[in-house]
């Protein structure tokens, strides 16, 4: 049976920790590895995409395979093609292939007929690669991920998810500080919080993401009111740890969930945050992969 990562709690304690230190190896040494070499990855893309692109593309050619990327429009799929016919022939011909994408019942039915492994480069419950990255931006910062407290301020979306999932499982502790309505659901690692200054109080590792994401567009002006005292800026930064440092998964908007001050000052480690996706990725696939 082939080995997917829909989630990230496909993976255990132990395996997630090797992965991560994997990836700090990878990103010493970019061509340590020929993982993929003279095989093909599919990455299809049904949303747009910026860093995913960028880190998975450039990540499969650094372990030595041919990415090959897959769009709506040039698709059978957005045709009306079964999604089981679409698993069975992406299985013949590549080695794995990941989907970025709305619902996870798309990924979810790809996995259950595919052949080979498949990866979620995001959808709208999930975001576990983001997470990876966000892991081992965390472990090269502090040196370890045992006891660490990441706090998520804002909406309680795809992204807090996969980070209480994946932290949690790492050691991290996880809290996330969000108003009613865009909490998060307990019981899958996190700690919930309304109020974000006790969230962050204390905390090593601040984390914002946007408030108004790609299909919120007809709610952005009652998202921007609900979200406006979860604003990452220096004042929210104070109360966390002395050595505290601020994450965001990007593309950011300054003004809105992240302080323009804090986005490009040196309290911040979210531009290594966003090269992380492609050593992460990397030693991902090398799991995936065998």
């Amino acid at each position: 049976m082939p080995r997917h990562f829909l989630t990230g709690a496909e993976l255990s304690r132990d395996e997630l920790i090797a992965l991560i230190d994997r990836a700090i190896e990878l990103k010493a040494a970019p061509h340590a590895s020929r993982a993929l070499e003279g095989k093909s990855v599919g990455l299809i893309f049904q949303k747009p995409s910026t860093r995913t692109r960028l880190s998975f593309e450039t990540g499969v050619f650094e372990l030595g395979g041919n990415p090959v990327i897959l769009r709506p429009d040039e698709m059978q799929l957005s045709r009306g093609e079964p999604v089981r016919d679409t698993a069975y022939v992406l299985s013949r011909h590549v080695a794995a292939f990941g989907i970025r994408t709305h619902g996870d019942e798309l990924i979810e039915e790809l996995a259950q007929y595919a052949t080979v492994p498949v990866f979620n480069m995001l959808t709208a419950g999930h975001h576990p690669c983001q997470a990876l990255a966000d892991l081992v931006t965390v472990k090269e910062t502090f040196g370890t991920l045992d006891g660490v407290v990441l706090t998520y301020v804002g909406d309680g979306n795809n992204v807090a998810r996969s980070l209480a999932i994946v932290g949690s499982r790492a050691g991290a502790e996880i809290r996330v500080a969000a108003p009613e309505g865009y909490q998060l659901e307990d019981g899958i690692g996190a700690e919930l919080f309304e109020d974000p200054a006790e969230a962050v109080r204390g905390a090593n590792v601040v984390y914002t993401d946007v408030w108004v994401s790609m299909g919120d567009e007809e709610t952005a002006a009652e998202r921007r009111a609900a979200l406006a005292d979860y604003r990452v800026d220096d004042a929210l930064l104070d109360l966390a740890a002395d050595d505290a440092v601020a994450l965001h998964d990007l593309p950011a908007h300054p003004g809105d969930e992240i302080t323009a001050e804090v986005l490009y000052g040196d309290r911040q480690r979210i531009w290594d945050q966003a090269e992380n996706r492609r050593h992460a990725q990397k030693a991902l696939l090398e799991l995936l992969v065998r």
